[in-house]
């Protein structure tokens, strides 16, 4: 494989640890836990796992002795940059309590877990990912872990190699699967722990003890480069408006971060415009009344960021996707029904399955979008909202209200627009130096959580505005994070997800700037990641990260 100069001397860089992981490391248990919400339910399904204490690493003068144990890594769900890090970080971890000790990756994420496809991780295999992006060192894949034959064939798999404790690196579901592992595994005393990382970019896997999941950084800085070059571009020829929509299904996270980089003359945010009962319509004249603001001062240009999830997030919409989500769940006979109406008559078929309500909103929705809404769902049974073309369902609507105005005289600009998705583009960027430092300590922080015998736990780093070496290592049991959620129309467990909180900071601050970014030219343009420099280039964390502990 053809190595580029930056790799090259990227590879040089070692990340950095915080202090409590340097030498000895003795743990320190704190309070019983509870779930963020459904106490009862969660508690009732999670009896071996439930309410354990949190966890702190703090450095010993004592060194611990432990014997050689064998460790299994998988990669679950969409990439994030870091992940390789991760992987470094358990495997040093590892080595640092035991040379003898063994790390196991299973290829393609959970489904090699249950296939038994593997391969031992050497030193001489990591070494050739460190600081890289992507997840190819084993691959990764979407299967879910959650029947008891897939727990079966994994515990025979991990008998078989002597695995004694299983790291998965993944996003709120995945570690939601590594819980119900964690629970089975204790429930049968299988003796094999199971660990959790959070990964996500979408950064919607947060809390107090989460702070940030990887791979957000990392991302966000590289869709604000992009976003930053298209401002350029605008600014330069003045004619287009440029609508990007950016990842983030469930929550806003990332269109947030980027417009406090970039400062964007519009940024919608999901979570508001549930909070506000917004209807499409609301959206739209919210849009155009902007584009007409700067056009009284003749800016026909400009910049509108669109989180991908926006439109689940339309109180009408949101109906009217959760009716569609039921009505074609997977195994249901509307579902299979569905398969066998003529492409050409979906529309009108479905909107006939819908209540009144939700039918006139299917109805006026341009075909194509309506088609869209009814494509094949997600792994979890929703609509995959990244093949909805939102910022185009936005330009055209946009558009004809603009025309609307111009024939009533509100409007005499001009509106040409361009539009952008940015997804796979920072998915396996190569990591900032943040998300460097980051994955590889919450990897380090995993091999020690197994070393204290713990199981269910997910790798905790805090403190992370601070530099690396104050960061705050520990374990947070799975099960304080989750709530009881409607999936595939039957209530399960699942990792609650972290929203966009209107009141604070970093939404706060974004709010109390947009009316000036929208119709002042306030462009940001952050540039490349940057590795190699000044401190305050090359180290500074997410804005979000911040205003958060600011």
């Amino acid at each position: 494989m053809a190595i580029s100069a930056l790799q090259q001397e990227r590879a040089k860089y070692q990340p950095k640890l915080p202090k409590a992981l340097q030498g000895n490391v003795k743990a320190i248990e704190g309070k019983a836990t509870e779930s963020v919400a459904d106490q009862t339910e969660i508690k009732k399904l999670f009896p071996n796992t439930y309410g354990l204490p949190l966890i702190t690493f703090q450095a010993s003068d004592t060194k611990p002795s432990f014997p050689a144990f064998n460790v299994g890594v998988i990669l679950s769900g969409g990439q994030a940059p870091g992940g390789h890090n991760v992987i470094s970080g358990i495997f040093d971890g590892l080595k640092a309590l035991n040379p003898d000790n063994k790390l196991f990756g299973f290829l393609g994420g959970p489904g090699g877990y249950v296939d038994n496809k593997y391969m031992e991780l050497t030193a001489e295999i990591v070494d050739e990912y460190r600081n890289t992006g992507g997840f190819d060192i084993i691959g990764s894949g979407r299967t879910k872990l959650e029947e008891k034959a897939q727990f079966d064939k994994g515990l025979e798999n991990c008998k078989a190699l002597n695995i004694s404790a299983v790291v998965i690196i993944g996003g709120d579901d995945s570690n939601t699967n590594a819980c119900v592992l964690a629970e089975y595994y204790a429930s049968i005393n299988a003796g094999v722990q199971v660990i959790g990382c959070p990964k996500t970019i979408d950064g919607d896997l947060k809390n107090e003890m989460i702070e940030t999941s990887f791979g957000f950084d990392t991302a966000c800085k590289v869709y604000s480069e992009l976003i930053g070059n298209i401002m350029r571009d605008a600014n330069s020829a003045k004619k287009y408006w440029h609508f990007i929509k950016l990842m983030g299904r469930s929550a806003s996270h990332i269109a947030l971060e980027c417009a406090l980089q970039t400062h964007p003359n519009i940024c919608l945010i999901s979570e508001e415009v549930a909070s506000k009962k917004q209807t499409l319509g609301e959206v739209v004249d919210y849009i155009a009344d902007v584009i007409a603001k700067r056009a009284e001062s003749g800016l026909n240009f400009g910049i509108a960021l669109i989180p991908e999830g926006v439109i689940e997030f339309i109180p009408e919409m949101n109906t009217l996707i959760s009716e569609l989500n039921d009505l074609l769940a997977e195994g249901t006979a509307t579902a299979q029904a569905f398969q066998h109406v003529k492409k050409s008559h979906r529309v009108d078929w479905t909107a006939e399955k819908l209540s009144s309500k939700s039918s006139v909103v299917f109805r006026s929705l341009p075909e194509g979008i309506a088609n869209q809404l009814t494509l094949d769902r997600d792994p979890h049974g929703n609509v995959q909202v990244s093949k909805i073309e939102t910022e185009k369902l936005l330009i055209e609507m946009v558009e004809a209200e603009l025309a609307e105005r111009k024939l009533e005289g509100k409007y005499k600009g001009k509106f040409g627009a361009q539009n952008h998705f940015f997804g796979y583009e920072g998915r396996c960027a190569a990591p900032s130096n943040f998300d460097a430092d980051y994955c590889y300590s919450l990897g380090f922080n995993a091999a020690v959580l197994i070393a204290n015998g713990k199981t269910g736990y997910m790798s905790s780093v805090r403190n992370t505005t601070a530099p690396a070496s104050e960061w705050i290592a520990g374990g947070v049991p799975i099960t304080m994070m989750m709530n009881m959620e409607r999936r595939h129309g039957h209530m399960k467990p699942v990792i609650q997800k972290a929203l966009v909180e209107l009141d604070g900071k970093p939404f706060s601050f974004f709010a109390s700037q947009r009316e000036k970014w929208a119709v002042e030219t306030d462009f940001v343009y952050p540039g490349p990641i940057q590795y190699f420099g000044p401190s305050d280039v090359c180290d500074r964390v997410s804005e979000t990260l911040k205003l958060e502990k600011a």
